[in-house]
């Protein structure tokens, strides 16, 4: 199937190596019991020889064989050669078959129940220039997702960079079973980072019809189409050209800090993020005030920003602010201190709460 690694391909290629051999074997038979006959036997005589020879059949000889030097020790070496070639013939068929129809068939039942065991993932519609590094950052983040896409080549470069981690859907996003398959009502956010503006528009407006409560990120090539995207029910756009220019303006003017971020994201041994965490009514952290929170000590992050309920930023926030429900924590940590901090703020368990 194509999107997937070429598992099938490989073994073919296996299928038709052994096949090359055993006709090596028999036609290297043939023509070793011509040019030992001298003109006594045709080329046809021969070949048929060395055939009978390397299946074991044993059905005949050629005639006069036994008064010619050596032809019983060809035959013995060609008998011997033809086991090892018609075994690693059977074998490379019988993973051809595995790998082939079968494989494909087992790993799409396997891809499609991990698929359905998911809930709250997030779909990535359009794995290509733009989408390859999305998934790269959920991969990094931990967050679960499914990817689409109708190019199969996009999936097979996604599968060889990533593995087996990537589950996918081979399909056109911008139609409602694709989407489907992928699990879209069950998802909490879906990424629409198709090629053009029409297509990410149509992904939009169908994966809000069948999630109301999905957030959904849509990418936008022309800056008219943004308004476009907010009516359909896209929540936030991102335009890359936008982004790809302040951040060559960045480089210029603020290199450094640019150059912090980049390896903020880049450290493959903290992978350290910036992340959001909601205050849940009922939580340990339900009315305390910020001062009285263990962060630093229980999950090792950094409180950067508070939004209240107000919309407000409050930047560097004071120790004396009090966390409501619904107050959002821009927090600064590695993802897996995050990851636990998340839960135990969605759930109200005990690890990392306030200190009183």
């Amino acid at each position: 199937m194509r999107g997937e690694p070429d598992v099938a391909g490989v073994a073919l290629r296996r299928f038709l190596g052994a096949n090359a051999l055993l006709a090596g074997v028999l036609f290297s038979g043939g023509a070793a019991y011509w040019l030992l006959g001298e003109g006594r036997w045709t080329m046809a005589q021969t070949l048929y020889m060395s055939l009978i020879a390397v299946s074991t059949v044993g059905f005949a000889e050629l005639p006069g064989i036994e008064t010619v030097h050596g032809a019983r020790v060809v035959t013995s070496t060609i008998i011997l050669a033809g086991i090892g070639a018609v075994a690693y013939v059977q074998s490379t068929l019988t993973a051809l078959l595995v790998e082939g129809a079968i494989g494909h068939a087992w790993r799409r039942k396997r891809m499609r129940q991990a698929i359905e065991s998911l809930n709250g993932h997030v779909v990535v519609a359009g794995v290509g220039s733009t989408g390859r590094w999305v998934i790269e950052e959920l991969v990094a983040t931990g967050t679960p997702f499914v990817v689409i896409d109708k190019n199969g080549e996009h999936l097979a470069r996604v599968h060889q960079e990533l593995g087996d981690r990537v589950l996918h859907v081979h399909g056109d996003a911008t139609e409602d079973h694709t989407l489907a398959e992928a699990g879209v009502e069950r998802a909490s956010g879906v990424i629409a980072a198709l090629t053009n503006d029409k297509d990410n528009l149509f992904v939009t407006l169908s994966a809000r019809s069948m999630n109301a409560t999905a957030r959904i990120v849509a990418k936008v090539v022309e800056p008219e189409a943004a308004p476009k995207m907010a009516r359909a029910g896209a929540n936030s756009t991102v335009s890359p050209n936008q982004i790809g220019g302040r951040r060559m303006a960045s480089e210029l003017v603020r290199p450094e800090v640019v150059e912090f971020l980049d390896q903020m994201l880049r450290d493959r041994d903290r992978n350290l993020r910036l992340e959001e965490l909601v205050v849940q009514a009922g939580s340990p952290y339900d009315g305390v005030v910020l001062g009285d929170v263990a962060f630093a000590r229980e999950a090792n992050v950094l409180v950067v920003a508070v939004r209240t309920l107000d919309h407000q930023f409050h930047y560097n926030p004071a120790p004396d602010h009090v966390l409501a429900p619904g107050t959002v924590l821009v927090v600064l940590g590695e993802s897996s201190d995050i990851v636990r901090l998340r839960a135990v703020m969605g759930h109200g368990g005990r690890s990392a709460a306030p200190a009183r």
